[in-house]
């Protein structure tokens, strides 16, 4: 498999680490998305958003969108799962996993940001300050629902789940932006709990190829 992506970007970072999780091997194709590398070549011509990650298979096929990513290899790589194995299970991870990748991410990521500052004229503290009211909005709610007893030493139970997948990418994020954490004390401890495993550890940003380059 190759997975197209960059470095900074949290839905990559997911992709890596549910790849890590599954200790499934993969070729790292970086797509710069500050050179515009995403508008592109060969990624360009199969991701029709020119968003990453993208995700090539051993026959050529390209799985889109990180979520679906994730998802599509806990079907076909089952271990360790992503997902609970009750339907209710299912349900509470997936929309602790759409909280930050459908309402927190899509109003944040580079191409808004980009759009704020260089279409619309805003001035960076005032971009800074439009993040931080989104991410906080978002982990304010986030940190409520892991007053809930299915929360364990991680988002949902003992193990990782696609919860904390999403959950990791957006606390490295945040902490980029200087949005403090200090109010979330559940997710901080989720998070560094994530960050103990090497799934984890060695799929952040700072070990990326790139990182460095």
């Amino acid at each position: 498999m190759r997975l197209y992506n960059y470095f900074r970007s949290s839905a990559s970072f997911r992709v890596r680490i549910a790849l890590a999780l599954k200790q499934l091997p993969y070729d790292y194709q970086v797509v710069h998305l500050q050179k515009g590398e995403q508008h592109q070549g060969e990624f360009a011509a199969h991701s029709a958003d020119h968003l990453v990650p993208m995700l090539q298979l051993d026959d050529g096929t390209h799985v889109l969108q990180s979520l679906a990513i994730c998802e599509y290899l806990d079907e076909t790589h089952p271990t360790p799962p992503l997902l609970p194995a009750d339907p209710m299970g299912r349900a509470r991870v997936r929309a602790l996993a759409q909280m930050v990748a459908c309402d927190i991410h899509p109003i944040n990521n580079l191409r808004v940001l980009q759009y704020l500052t260089q279409t619309l004229g805003v001035a960076e503290d005032a971009k800074n300050a439009w993040y931080a009211h989104w991410v906080t909005l978002g982990l304010e709610a986030f940190e409520q629902r892991l007053h809930e007893p299915a929360t364990g030493a991680f988002c949902h139970g003992q193990t990782p789940t696609l919860a904390d997948v999403c959950l990791v990418p957006q606390i490295f994020n945040a902490q980029r932006f200087e949005v403090p954490l200090a109010g979330y004390p559940r997710m901080m401890k989720i998070f560094e709990a994530c960050m103990a495993l090497p799934a984890f550890a060695g799929a952040q940003p700072s070990a990326c190829p790139e990182a460095n380059a």
